[in-house]
């Protein structure tokens, strides 16, 4: 028989989710079926999958040692020695970075570990802040993504209740998010909202923008102001109503403004005399506003963040200050 004594950043979540974190090895088919036999109690009673864990509580296992053993795998964080991590801001609960442009925020299909959330891990680790060995099944996690080729702020929690309070937090828009872009022409009004259905298509990992919803397809709000234009380009802020996948690329490039650079919604045509070969897109601001105030991180309220630097700015407008 195996206990585990429940710690604060197991507790909130349901049996079966922390089982599949703390006891890999253990099918969920099999879990299941040990829940109903009473092989896997909390607090010595009978359970249920959907059980919610409190600080202080004690899950038993009375299973074989097989479903215990290491699985053996090195994680990808543990191959970095050197974690590249702009901090934007960082306090005990909740971590903002600056990701540069060409980075993959979680790993792909080539499985590589250079990705922001192995980095990150890499350099709470290394900083002390973070000691895997101490946690059953929590593991530092990214709270939002944004497209390799985009820069900009990226929110990671550092305790299981930050990370739920900010999942939260995103689901009822309490984290505004600001982008700044350059793009071709000149939009008009300079000022206004784009409201589109965007429809993803798996295969091409791209998404089609329509007037009128069809099947498959939801709604994408945009707000967009026209900064400066210059030479044919313009630099235009964005805010996310909703957050659909390349909704800023979709939304500029259905209004006849792809973004420069951006070959999967403009064309090479447009892009090739500037050199240009991924869209120049950051993620540069963040408010947080309308968490709860009661909450953990209520203290965030009303704070905005700024990155210091937008790397395509001092190349197309150098005059334009954050």
């Amino acid at each position: 028989m195996r206990e585990f004594q429940i710690r604060k950043n197991d507790s909130g979540q349901r049996l079966n989710k922390f089982l599949e974190k703390a006891v890999p090895r253990l099918p969920g088919g099999l879990m299941h079926k040990y829940i109903r036999l009473k092989r896997i109690k909390v607090n010595g009673k009978r359970t249920d999958p959907a059980c919610r864990l409190s600080e202080g509580d004690t899950v038993q296992l009375y299973l074989n040692d097989e479903f215990f053993e290491a699985l053996h795998e090195e994680e990808a964080y543990t191959h970095i020695k050197a974690p590249r991590v702009a901090v934007v801001y960082e306090d005990e609960n909740i971590l903002l970075v600056n990701k540069e442009a060409g980075m993959v925020v979680h790993a792909d299909e080539s499985g590589g570990s250079d990705t922001l959330i192995a980095h990150i891990q890499a350099y709470l680790c290394q900083s002390g802040q973070w000691n895997p060995e101490d946690e059953q099944s929590f593991t530092p996690a990214l709270c939002n993504r944004i497209d390799r080729n985009t820069a900009g702020i990226v929110v990671a929690a550092k305790t299981a209740e930050a990370l739920r309070i900010l999942n939260e937090g995103i689901k009822n828009h309490a984290l505004k998010k600001r982008y700044l872009c350059i793009v071709h022409g000149e939009p008009s009004p300079e000022e206004g909202k784009i409201s589109l259905f965007l429809r993803r298509d798996e295969k091409r990992k791209q998404v089609t923008a329509h007037r009128t919803q069809i099947p498959g397809s939801k709604t994408a709000v945009t707000l967009y102001r026209v900064l400066a234009v210059q030479d044919g380009l313009s630099l235009v802020r964005c805010e996310l109503v909703t957050g659909r996948t390349h909704q800023i690329r979709a939304h500029m490039a259905a209004a006849g403004h792809p973004l420069l650079g951006d070959c999967k919604y403009g064309t090479n045509e447009q892009n090739r005399p500037f050199g240009e070969r991924s869209q120049l897109l950051c993620s540069y601001q963040l408010t947080f506003d309308g968490l709860p105030e009661t909450c953990a991180l209520g203290y965030l309220n009303g704070r905005t963040f700024t990155v210091k630097k937008v790397p395509f700015l001092q190349k197309y407008f150098p005059n334009i200050k954050l």
